[in-house]
């Protein structure tokens, strides 16, 4: 594994902490006057922008190698993203399974797998836009 992809695996902590900070940010601002659901929503949207803006700068200072390399780390951190949020919801936060679950309807306007999916598709999308 290079120093780079580990880097990046590493750096997945750093994005645990800017999803964190997303939430209190939601929680003690918009949060406290939107619906839930558009809570939600805004706040998937914010998540998209802070993470994007995050791997852009990993990128400027390590840039990725290859397009297997990227969707490798993108993997990891997925995968990661998954069982911090069940593993944390559950058993620390106390959430039901049911409730955890719920996030993962889009008919019910969640919005969670979207983001899910960018997390898995961000560093190979930085990759392709960051090349010169």
């Amino acid at each position: 594994m290079s120093a780079v992809t580990l880097r990046y695996l590493l750096c997945w902590f750093a994005l645990a902490a800017i999803a964190i900070a997303n939430g209190m940010l939601r929680q003690g601002t918009y949060g406290r006057v939107l619906p839930e659901l558009a809570a939600h929503q805004l706040s998937t949207v914010t998540a998209v922008l802070f993470s994007g803006v995050f791997v852009w700068w990993l990128n400027r200072h390590w840039p990725l190698g290859c397009a297997g390399q990227a969707w490798f780390i993108g993997f990891v951190w997925l995968v990661a993203t998954v069982g911090f949020e069940f593993c944390f919801g559950h058993y620390v936060a106390g959430h039901s399974w049911e409730r955890l679950l719920a996030d993962y309807d889009l008919m019910a306007g969640r919005v969670w797998p979207l983001f899910l999916l960018w997390v898995l598709s961000l560093p190979f999308i930085i990759y392709k836009t960051g090349r010169h």
